[in-house]
């Protein structure tokens, strides 16, 4: 990798984390945990929208000590090891393999929430999530933009590898 496009991937990282930080420290000092028995607009939320064609979307302050959707709760010293040992992979293949622009780019958006949710555990001692939809009655789990990064850059590689896989598939 060229110092040029280190120093790119390197901002991007640093601007998910700035975001991320920015969005969980708000949230923490201004909004009230979220309370599933609260009365107020949902759970003591914050409304952005309510109702858009059955779509609403909240922002509300709750706790994870977990994985995705609060998984493995109770094993929070070894998902901090595993999250860790996670990012040095990713941060070693990220360097030392070459790999294209765009698949840079989504192996950076990963390696930066993740990151953002390792140092939640050293900030708060849990991660924040903030982002409440609910779409046609279904409350979606709540989420943090750096739980948001990581999903955008997997879901980039994993479309980006059915596609090769159908250009090749499609000459054979």
């Amino acid at each position: 990798m060229n110092l040029k496009r280190a120093g790119q991937l390197f901002f991007l990282i640093a601007f998910i984390l700035t975001v991320d930080f920015i969005t969980k420290d708000y949230v923490h000092r201004s909004i009230p945990l979220m309370h599933w028995s609260s009365p107020f607009y949902p759970y003591g939320g914050i409304p952005v929208f309510e109702d858009w064609h059955g779509i609403s979307f909240s922002i509300n302050h709750v706790i994870n000590k977990g994985a995705a959707w609060g998984l493995f709760a109770t094993f929070q010293q070894v998902l901090l090891y595993l999250r860790m040992a996670v990012i040095g992979g990713l941060l070693t293949y990220l360097i030392f393999f070459p790999l294209s622009t765009a698949r840079q780019i989504f192996f950076s958006l990963i390696v930066a929430g993740a990151i953002g949710n390792v140092l939640d555990y050293f900030v708060y001692g849990h991660v924040i999530d903030m982002f409440h939809f609910t779409f046609w009655g279904y409350t979606y789990p709540i989420f943090n933009v750096a739980d948001s990064a990581i999903c955008v850059g997997i879901f980039f590689i994993l479309l980006q590898g059915m596609v090769h896989k159908f250009k090749s598939f499609k000459t054979a």
